[in-house]
């Protein structure tokens, strides 16, 4: 196979999706910071989505990117992840006969209620090939008949990021200390999922959550506009040891967690990220999709429960900070990924 990358951007990302790594949905306007620090070129083709419905933004990728694919003709289409743009475009790819690779394959938290979840084992079932991030996702695609020589264990693309670029990240610690301003030990939350945030008791959780949390430690607590939204209506302020702040872009907030002695989130991404750094990381669900982040990892799943969390994050405090120790998270899984899309 001859390879001449086209970059896309699609802009539709889903209920839970994490693209500039706040815990936060992607902002258009962030855009710029996004390619800025993460040093990738603009994007080829911009398809400018947005935000929207469910329907509505893998409608407006696969309408988009099916014109794309039948202008350029590309021997395969790489999507990533669980969005709804990653849904929208293998679609649009496979109705048009065009090969799927779909990179971060096999995870499944097992709760259908998630959007990601849906996107996840559809996108697997149209995919050529099911380049996964660790051994548990392999066993998942196995189970549901995936055959083994479309499996390819090639480690985790955002650990690449991660390794590459947290030198950088944290030369912006001491801008970032005095900015918000950062006490010597904090607690960073990031809470956004419907099933958290939206309805008055999920937010009397996340409220309660966040200020029992704040009387163990200082919380740093990037706002996601979903949860910004739910608290204006309710006209709530955090208040006292919870320093709220808008989203940050990628490298800010890599140093902020970095920076951290506990990390509490009902994020997918954050969960890995925090495994490797080896901050103590509580997921605010009652499952998760990445498993090898509790069995090997700094992670653990805590319900939502305000009292259970926590008593799970005065636990988490007293932990000394432990990087994982996972196999093939070691900042090559692209060019694994690239070397089986070469030998096609």
């Amino acid at each position: 196979m001859k390879m001449a990358p086209i970059l896309v951007a699609l802009d539709a990302a889903g209920a839970d999706a994490e693209l500039v790594h706040t815990g936060q949905h992607y902002d258009h306007s962030m855009s710029g910071s996004f390619f800025g620090d993460l040093g990738l070129p603009r994007p080829d083709v911009h398809l400018a989505v947005g935000s929207g419905t469910h329907a509505a933004q893998t409608a407006g990728v696969l309408v988009g990117y099916e014109r794309h694919l039948r202008d350029t003709k590309p021997d395969v289409a790489v999507v990533v992840g669980d969005v709804n743009a990653t849904l929208g475009a293998a679609l649009a790819a496979t109705k048009l006969h065009v090969p799927v690779a779909h990179v971060e394959a096999g995870l499944r938290s097992g709760d259908w209620s998630m959007p990601e979840e849906v996107n996840r084992v559809l996108t697997d079932r149209m995919s050529q090939w099911l380049f996964t991030p660790s051994a548990d996702a392999d066993d998942n695609l196995r189970t549901e008949g995936i055959p083994s020589d479309r499996i390819h264990l090639v480690g985790n693309v955002m650990i690449d990021t991660l390794l590459r670029l947290i030198l950088e990240a944290r030369k912006r610690f001491g801008a970032l200390v005095a900015r918000l301003p950062l006490p010597a030990e904090y607690a960073v939350v990031t809470l956004h999922r419907p099933s958290n945030v939206d309805g008055d008791d999920g937010l009397r959780r996340v409220v309660k959550l966040v200020e029992s949390i704040a009387g163990l430690v200082p919380v740093v607590f990037p706002v996601h506009p979903r949860t910004q939204q739910q608290l204006d209506k309710a006209g709530i302020e955090l208040g006292g040891r919870v320093n709220t702040t808008e989203p940050l872009g990628y490298l800010d907030f890599l140093a902020l967690v970095d920076g951290s002695s506990l990390v509490v989130t009902d994020s997918g991404g954050i969960q890995e990220e925090t495994s490797i750094l080896g901050v103590p990381c509580l997921t605010v669900r009652n499952s998760t999709e990445r498993p090898i982040t509790v069995t090997r990892g700094t992670n653990r799943v805590v319900g939502t429960d305000p009292d259970t969390v926590v008593s799970a994050a005065a636990e988490a405090l007293g932990r000394p900070r432990q990087p994982a120790d996972i196999p093939l998270w070691d900042g090559n899984a692209a060019e694994r990924i690239v070397s089986v899309l070469l030998s096609e």
